[in-house]
């Protein structure tokens, strides 16, 4: 199967690595000196899985050069979505399946236009990871899951295949016969432990056990369920629930990856996030007062570190 990782991040280069690993046929896109560096030494995944270097590593910045794949693992920042939709459809043929892996939950929604219904899928990423050093990425814990499907909830072939694929390669990768309900499972959890763990600065092992700020997590997650229910969403009753548990379980030292770049100085992508919730909140007639504190003060930095 041929795979094109289209932004070879944290996110792309992890799940990546391992499709690699498992024998798929992995081009990755990236730019800059993470481009430079996988071209020259190869792909590094270091993790407690076990790390794996892919070396040679197929890796180029031209999407044109590749040609149509099977599967397109569309890994970019948000504020690239529409960019880089369009520069990917030379990898795009009749039956080639788009994954977007954004957080958020509108980025299927934004290349619909571009790619058209046949390409686009659902997806959803649950990995920390983050780029440590050109060519380096760098995961914390053990969890590797990809929840994928048609947007209207079809077992299509060619998802079934990936989701062989996965398995083969050892990626815990779910089918969804709904995917829109599985986004907002993981909106209700990124969009608020990003807000949070970025006006902190702190990683959810310093943060879930405080009795002043651990109420926080509960009530961002409750706000945003709120919303999608007000929008139409099909969520489960204890979503909610769910999501704390994940929360008081996941590694400690799991920083969301909107508090990594706010700390590195980069751009961040609070519009997506805290600010969707707002946006949408507005829309529907729901207060999210939390997460209109948490879009307040953190939008300062929406572009990089305030000058």
């Amino acid at each position: 199967m041929r795979i094109a990782v289209v932004g070879a991040g944290g996110v792309g280069g992890g799940y990546g690595a391992v499709l690699a690993k498992g024998g798929a046929d992995v081009t990755f896109i990236a730019r800059g000196a993470h481009l430079v560096a996988i071209r020259s030494e190869g792909l590094r995944l270091e993790s407690a899985r076990g790390d794996i270097h892919l070396s040679p590593t197929r890796a180029t910045d031209d999407p044109a050069a590749v040609g149509p794949v099977d599967i397109v693992l569309f890994c970019v920042k948000q504020w690239d979505v529409e960019s880089a939709g369009a520069a990917i459809k030379p990898m795009v043929g009749p039956g080639t399946a788009v994954v977007p892996l954004q957080n958020g939950i509108d980025a299927s929604d934004r290349l619909l236009p571009i790619l058209g219904e046949a390409a686009v899928l659902g997806g959803v990423a649950t990995i920390s990871a983050t780029i440590a050093a050109p060519g380096v990425i760098r995961q914390t814990g053990t969890g590797m899951r990809l929840v994928f499907g048609e947007l209207d909830g079809r077992r299509s072939p060619r998802a079934e295949a990936f989701a062989a694929l996965c398995a083969a390669s050892g990626i815990d990768g779910v089918l969804s016969t709904s995917i829109h309900t599985d986004l907002w499972l993981k909106f209700i959890l990124l969009a608020s432990n990003a807000g949070i763990m970025a006006l902190t600065r702190l990683p959810v092992g310093k943060l879930r056990d405080d009795p002043d700020i651990a109420p926080l997590f509960a009530a961002a997650y409750e706000e945003v369920a709120a919303v999608g229910r007000a929008a139409g969403v099909a969520l489960p009753e204890d979503a909610v629930e769910r999501t704390l548990a994940f929360t008081r379980n996941a590694p400690a030292g799991l920083i969301a990856s909107m508090a990594v770049d706010l700390l590195r100085g980069n751009r961040i992508e609070l519009p997506w996030l805290s600010g969707k919730v707002v946006e949408l909140g507005r829309r529907h007639g729901v207060a999210t007062p939390l997460h209109a504190f948490m879009y307040a003060t953190l939008k300062p930095y929406t572009m990089g570190t305030p000058a």
